[in-house]
């Protein structure tokens, strides 16, 4: 039963993939350098907007909340296939949720989670999303800089 609700999600997960915008094509990545399971320093040089990051969060589009749920009581049918979300700034330290979202699959190679700033060495990527990240880096930290703000 866990595998076909996995199965089930990563369909769900690649056709939603397959139908987000293109927030991030034709940008290049910016280098980043992972230190154990973290990535510590920001990919823009500057810390994110946690009022975004909400947004990006919430955006049934980016989808986060297709498979997390959390302190988000005005939203409905959250996920329940990852962890919640809600104490991720206490779990986490932005360094490790920067990596999670970046490259998630660097720290369990059988994640359903999608590397949200990745191009390398992926299969079964949609034409469109072919060399581009799903993110830009300035969402990821808007993203960061929110998950950091949950401390319960």
């Amino acid at each position: 039963m866990a595998r076909s609700a996995i199965q089930i999600a990563g369909r769900w997960l690649a056709a939603a993939a397959f139908l987000l915008p293109c927030a991030a094509g034709g940008q290049e990545l910016r280098p980043y350098t992972v230190t154990g399971d973290a990535i510590m320093e920001s990919l823009t040089g500057a810390p994110g907007d946690a009022a975004r990051g909400r947004a990006l969060v919430l955006e049934r589009t980016s989808t986060c909340i297709l498979c997390h749920s959390g302190p988000f009581p005005e939203e409905k049918f959250q996920g329940d296939l990852a962890p919640n979300l809600a104490g991720s700034g206490s779990r986490w330290s932005e360094g490790q949720l920067r990596l999670r979202l970046v490259n998630a699959s660097r720290l369990n190679p059988a994640t359903i989670m999608p590397s949200y700033y990745r191009v390398e060495g992926l299969d079964r990527v949609g034409p469109a999303w072919r060399g581009k990240p799903i993110l830009t880096a300035e969402q990821i930290e808007d993203i960061v800089a929110y998950l950091a703000t949950l401390r319960e």
